[in-house]
């Protein structure tokens, strides 16, 4: 699957493609699985989301700063980086736990740091 970046590339990923490494903390990736056609309509509504919440925070609008959060919450779990995990041999979800104290801890110790 894929395979950690150089820093040119963006952040680390992990050996098995589940997670990139920001900061030393994994954060899950989108599911492989999804087309590219429903991965870009999905990425391109969490970017909508994301302006209408700024939007709105600048407008100190709290109800749209709420409905704006949902709809990023929802792209993100359509995207599979929330919510139930997209792979299936029971591995628990680590997200924003630190790489150095998961099962990625001898591949993190060897990779490269900046």
């Amino acid at each position: 699957m894929t395979t950690q970046h150089d820093d040119r590339d963006g952040p680390p990923v992990t050996p098995d493609g589940r997670y990139l490494v920001v900061h030393g903390r994994l954060w899950r990736r989108s599911d492989p699985g999804l087309s590219d056609e429903r991965r870009d309509a999905l990425v391109h509504e969490l970017m909508d989301a994301r302006r209408a919440k700024g939007t709105a925070k600048r407008a100190d609008d709290h109800d749209a700063v709420e409905a704006a959060r949902q709809r990023v919450d929802a792209a993100k779990t359509a995207l599979g980086e929330r919510g139930p995990v997209w792979w299936d041999d029971d591995a628990p979800d680590e997200t924003r736990r630190l790489a150095e104290n998961t099962r990625y801890a001898e591949w993190w110790a060897t990779h490269e740091q900046a």
